[in-house]
């Protein structure tokens, strides 16, 4: 009942959830955001996150292989 790592898809909450970025900024573990779409080519509303300041790292615009890639990079990171 333990991780070591979080891989997030926060969806609409990336770019409102205040509450969501103050949550994973309390975390002690990594936590890598991934979006299935190019947030940067979508609405400008939706350029900015609220989680990318305290996420280890971000995966954007490859579909379903978003959570893959996000997946191998938390994994490099705990190595």
């Amino acid at each position: 009942k333990t991780f070591d790592g979080i891989v997030m898809y926060p969806a609409a909450f990336t770019h409102t959830s205040i509450a969501l970025r103050d949550a994973v900024a309390a975390l002690s573990i990594p936590v890598v955001e991934v979006h299935l779409s190019n947030i940067y080519q979508r609405e400008e509303f939706r350029h900015h996150s609220m989680i990318a300041p305290v996420a280890k790292g971000q995966v954007s615009g490859f579909g379903a292989h978003s959570y893959l890639l996000g997946l191998r990079a938390l994994v490099s990171v705990l190595q």
